[in-house]
């Protein structure tokens, strides 16, 4: 009697064989249809029409650790996550020494992701509705010292002795914008020739979120781009430099976050994080006495509080200044 092999198995000791290899001998590969993703991360990332992508990039990290946690916890999706679930998360950051502001940011994270699945209806309830975490470090924001300013803005090191006059006019063009209009670096990096009105002394600025904001240029920063833009970027851009930005690197690409940091590194006496020029911006704006609403208009800040934190240094400040001068302090 014959025996007739079920389809799928090979001729050997009854092994199944996979579609992929059963079918090289007619030089076609069966498509393999991809699993739908319970999560559906994908959807709630292009959900996010009103942020950086740097802010979408954040949020894909923090969903992707969140979602691996989960699945070695042997929860398949979000519907089988609790508000228990959730505080254990959050509480096992805290053990793996994550900073206060990390864990904040990452259960703001998910917070927004667990509201966007009950809005469109792929949860009943919102199990992340009261998650709290640590606030933020308390840290108040560097503020550059007169001394470390000047040699940033005016004097800088011989470390940058060897840099040509193209890169030391591009370095001082980028240093003036960060410190004398507030410019984030992801804002420096982005600028194109049309957002920079130099006749007028003011450059358009798109923030966070797409939000645009016009920005006064100041005088030396006028100076600066002047020197870049009609000498040094005509010497460093090659034929496939994108003409739609501002700022170049050695190589003729765009500037980069990164490659303001290592400028920085080379031109400050100390190590600086580009983002304490913005804060020595607003800190002095605020001793000079300029309204805390002006200054918030100027940074692009959404919230106010965020404004605020800059009115503790100015403070602070003030008080060291009275305690060194005054008299009776």
């Amino acid at each position: 009697m014959t025996r007739t092999r079920p389809p799928g198995l090979s001729c050997h000791r009854h092994r199944r064989v996979h579609p992929a290899v059963a079918s090289r001998g007619t030089g076609t590969v069966p498509a393999v249809a991809a699993e739908p993703d319970p999560w559906s991360l994908d959807a709630f990332l292009a959900s996010l029409t009103s942020v950086s992508p740097a802010t979408i990039r954040a949020y894909r990290s923090d969903l992707d650790a969140f979602v691996l946690w989960c699945e070695r916890a042997e929860l398949p999706g979000p519907s089988t996550v609790t508000r228990t679930t959730l505080r254990r998360y959050v509480g096992s950051l805290a053990t793996r020494s994550y900073a206060r502001r990390t864990i904040a940011r990452k259960a703001s994270a998910l917070r927004r992701y667990f509201g966007w699945l009950t809005r469109t209806g792929l949860l009943t309830s919102d199990p992340s509705a009261g998650l709290s975490a640590p606030g933020g470090s308390g840290r108040l924001p560097r503020v550059l010292r007169d001394d470390e300013l000047t040699a940033v803005l005016d004097d800088p090191p011989g470390t940058t002795a060897n840099d040509t006059p193209a890169i030391r006019s591009r370095d001082d063009a980028v240093l003036e914008l960060l410190y004398g209009s507030g410019l984030r670096v992801s804002e420096l990096c982005g600028l194109r020739p049309e957002d920079l009105d130099i006749a007028r002394r003011r450059v358009v600025v798109w923030g966070k979120g797409s939000k645009q904001r016009v920005v006064p240029l100041s005088e030396p920063a006028c100076d600066a781009l002047r020197q870049w833009l009609d000498h040094g970027r005509r010497i460093i851009a090659t034929a496939d430099s994108p003409a739609d930005s501002v700022f170049l690197n050695q190589k003729g690409r765009r500037l980069g976050p990164r490659d303001v940091r290592r400028l920085l590194d080379r031109r400050a006496p100390s190590p600086t994080h580009p983002h304490a020029l913005r804060h020595t911006f607003a800190t002095h704006l605020l001793d000079g006495g300029a309204d805390l609403r002006a200054v918030q208009e100027l940074l692009g800040h959404a919230d106010l509080s965020t404004t605020q934190h800059y009115t503790h240094v100015s403070k602070q400040r003030l008080r060291s200044v009275l305690d060194a001068t005054h008299p009776r302090a």
